[in-house]
């Protein structure tokens, strides 16, 4: 029987907190939300002056960055450089910059995903989460 690591709950409070302190430093209205490796939703936490959408984005950021095993700008690269029947993957829905892996002794075990600001700021506060517990 092999073992992995795995995200616990102070875990992802860790890395909400750090997502967070990073976001309201820049004040930035964002939406933060990990996830599992599986792609399930552990987290979502929507900062004030937040658009409700983001509440739907970032999660699909989180999750594709977990499935896919790399971070969710990828997608987003591939299709810009004119791959668009990638539009069509089943199971990815954010295939937008903002989705972080968060990966431990070699292992994905999550996923950060932001939305609320520029894609390039998103996965910023992404990344600082990610930094809290990798």
């Amino acid at each position: 029987m092999k073992t992995r690591p795995y995200l616990s709950l102070e875990d992802v409070k860790k890395i909400a907190s750090a997502a967070e302190a990073e976001a309201l430093a820049h004040h930035w209205a964002v939406t933060i939300a990990v996830c599992d490796d599986g792609g399930h939703l552990l987290w979502l936490q929507r900062l004030d002056g937040c658009a409700p959408i983001s509440s739907s984005i970032a999660p699909e950021k989180a999750r594709t960055a977990a499935l896919g095993r790399r971070p969710s700008k990828a997608y987003e690269d591939v299709i810009n450089n004119g791959r668009t029947a990638f539009l069509s993957v089943p199971s990815l829905r954010g295939m937008l910059e903002g989705g972080e892996q968060i990966v431990i002794d070699g292992h994905t075990v999550g996923a950060v995903g932001v939305s609320g600001v520029k894609s390039n700021e998103d996965a910023q506060v992404a990344r600082a989460g990610v930094a809290a517990v990798a």
